[in-house]
Formats: C-alpha cells, structure tokens, sequence
C-alpha cells in the first residue's frame, strides 16, 4: 500500500496468542466504493475483548472529500433492533414477565385483536404473547403510512408519545393470526412500548441507565439533537438508474415524531458506541468492567433459532436472497445451517443489520465482533455483509 510517497505495510494484529492477518478484509473495504458505489465505509473488529482491526474507506462525501472519520454518526435503522431486544430481556430477566405473557396483560388496548385476510376481517383468536414481538409473529406489519401513525401524528402535532403511538397500532387489524407466519414488522416498536410499560421509564432513559452508560455509548440516543445531526454522516441513496449514489435527506422516517423512540429503527450510534455493545453480548454479557449486562444463559436462549415449520418457512423465503442459512431467535437472525449459508462460521453467530447496509456480527463462542458501517440505502448489502462474514473467520483462523 501507498501513501504519501511511502509503503506501508499491511497491519497484522495479536489477540489471544492468535496472529491476525488482516490484509484481505482492508482490500475488500478498499474495493467496496469503487466496486458497489458505497461512498465509504467503516469497519471495527474486537477478538477477546481488543480491538485487532479497524479500517475506513472510501469518503463520508466524495463531492467534498470529507472523510469517513471515528466520530461520524450513524442511522442505525434496523440495526437498533438487538439493542431493543437486549433491553427488553434484561426486563425478562428480572421477572417482569414472561415470553409466554399475553400482551393485554401489560397494553389492554392489544385485547380483542382483528386479522384481516383475503379483503375480510374477522376476530383473531391467539393472543399476541410477547415471545411473538421478540420474533417477529404478532401479525404486524411494516406499513408506516398506516392511518394509526398518521392519526397519531395529526392527533399530537408530530410528538408521538411511544406508548401513546403503539396503542393505536391495535386500532388496525393484524395481516396474519398471531404465532402462526412471520413478517418483517414494527414488532420491536411495539416491544419498546412495552419496555416503557414495564419498567416506568421511557425507552431512552431505560436504555441510558441500563445499557448506554454501563457501556459508555455516550454518541447513541433514540432520539436527535442538534449536535448529533451536526456529526451525522452524510446519507445517500443508490440510484440504480444513474448507476451512482445520490445524497439524500438524512431525516429518518421511523422516528414517527418529537417524542417516539422507535424499538425498531430509531437509534443513531457511532461505530466505536455499537461495537461496545456486540462486544458485550459476544463475551458473556459483561463489560469491561464486569457489570452484567445481560447473563450468558439468556444470550443463548437469544441466538437460539424460536421459529418452526411454516413459521420458519416464511423466514426462510424472506432471507433466502440475502440470509441463507439462518434462522431466527429473539430478535435477531441467528446461523441455523453453515453449509445453506456458505459460511464458514459457527452455529449461533447472530445480530442483524440496517436499511443503510450496516451489519453486525456477534459470536460469543469465539469471542468476536464485527461492525461495519456506511450509511446508503439501496446497498448491495448480501454481497459485503456476507463476505466480510467469511474474511473475518478466515482471518481470525
């Protein structure tokens, strides 16, 4: 490598008397812009608690040059998912309910539900239990211009107050009888409502006490200031058209008004904040430090695949082009099968990603964690998530 007139030698790093030769990870982030049109990336990796690589590249903006640097902010969109999750299971820990638990039990509003199918609409008759918010079965849908979210927004003049918000969402009939099919949805919203029921807190101030501070995510908030935005990263928008990226509004349409955190979308983060996080749940549970954030054993039943016959068949059709091999545990994808996936990791590496391509990979056998950041929608996301799955594996070897 050249720079400044100058070789540089490719990085290799030690973690646990392994030696880690990096130098095909740094070439195929170097690739990704000029190859898929990502303007620039960000990779983190932490084997055994240490850092052992990290790499930027491309341009946060290619029209000023501005570059990626370490204290860019991110949309984590769905990415937000496992943080809520883990939030939630710390709740579930302390035997504030069961995954078993109706959700009437905690949200009254979720009682009598509807299911609408074939253009007719009839009474439904399972409950939505909170297991079926963690994995994705409750019936919802992902349809935020339904008229609940727009009644809510007219009705509180953009503040949506998240409980508020997500009682509504029961005024609308579910697309499917509860536990009985699986659909991509605003589940995890309804779980962040349900964490604020629970606990007496608002998700940002649970999630403050109870994750953030303990992992010293300072940069990571379900909710925008005007520092934060002054520090987000430039966003874009593939175009397949023009074959290039446009930037776009960095405005993130799942934070529905002024006062709703989003479960399932709203974080914003920066790489160095999410890998504290992975590298957390990747490692037992525990920080740094050695506060428990979350125990081993409920980390597992996590990365656990919770989804069977034509419930996991649904699944499988949603992440057949761009998941293969996994299956789903609570709240994350969770690998079911290493020969349908083409990896070459184990069973059990699980996390989930974001609608910009962001990714995360937690392993709690090995000890690793990975987070890759770029912030462009229309990625060309199962082409680099899962190679740098396979990179890092062959790395670490």
């Amino acid at each position: 490598m050249y720079f400044a007139g100058r070789v540089v030698p490719l990085p290799v790093y030690t973690s646990g008397g392994t030696i880690m030769k990096f130098k095909n990870l740094r070439a195929f982030l170097d690739a990704i812009p000029e190859r898929l049109g990502v303007p620039g990336t960000d990779c983190i990796v932490y084997h055994h608690r240490k850092e052992v690589f990290r790499h930027q590249s491309g341009f946060a903006d290619p029209e000023t040059k501005q570059p990626v640097t370490p204290d860019l902010l991110y949309n984590m969109y769905s990415a937000t998912k496992p943080v809520t999750c883990t939030a939630a299971l710390q709740l579930f820990e302390k035997g504030a309910f069961l995954l078993t638990d109706p959700l009437y039990d905690y949200i009254p509003e979720f009682k009598t539900m509807y299911v609408k199918e074939n253009g007719l609409v009839r009474q439904a008759k399972n409950p939505i239990l909170i297991r079926d918010l963690f994995t994705m079965t409750a019936g919802f849908d992902y349809d935020i211009r339904r008229n609940a979210i727009i009644n809510a927004k007219k009705e509180t003049d953009h503040r949506c107050p998240t409980v508020d918000t997500v009682r509504a969402f029961a005024k609308e009939p579910l697309i499917f009888e509860p536990g009985t099919c699986w659909e991509y949805s605003l589940c995890h919203d309804v779980l962040g409502a349900l964490i604020e029921v629970v606990s007496g807190m608002g998700l940002e101030d649970y999630c403050r006490k109870n994750l953030f501070d303990p992992l010293q995510m300072n940069d990571t908030s379900y909710f925008m200031d005007e520092e934060k935005e002054k520090r987000l990263a430039p966003m874009f928008m593939f175009s397949d058209e023009k074959g290039y990226a446009e930037k776009i509004s960095g405005v993130n349409i799942f934070r529905f008004g002024s006062e709703y955190a989003s479960g399932g979308a709203g974080l914003v983060s920066s790489v160095d904040d999410y890998i504290r996080f992975a590298d957390c749940m990747a490692c037992g549970g525990k920080t740094p430090s050695g506060e428990q954030i979350l125990g081993k054993r409920t980390i597992d039943l996590m990365r656990k695949n919770h989804l069977t016959g034509a419930v996991l068949d649904a699944f499988f059709e949603y992440a057949k082009n761009h998941m293969p091999g996994y299956g789903y545990g609570l709240g994350v994808r969770t690998m079911y099968d290493p020969v349908a996936g083409g990896s070459n990791g184990p069973v059990g590496e699980f996390a989930w990603g974001g609608a910009t391509g962001n990714y995360a990979l937690i392993d709690p056998e090995n000890e690793l964690a990975v987070y890759y950041a770029q912030h462009m929608h229309n990625s060309k996301e199962p082409i680099i998530h899962r190679r740098i799955r396979n990179i890092v594996y062959s790395c670490i070897e």
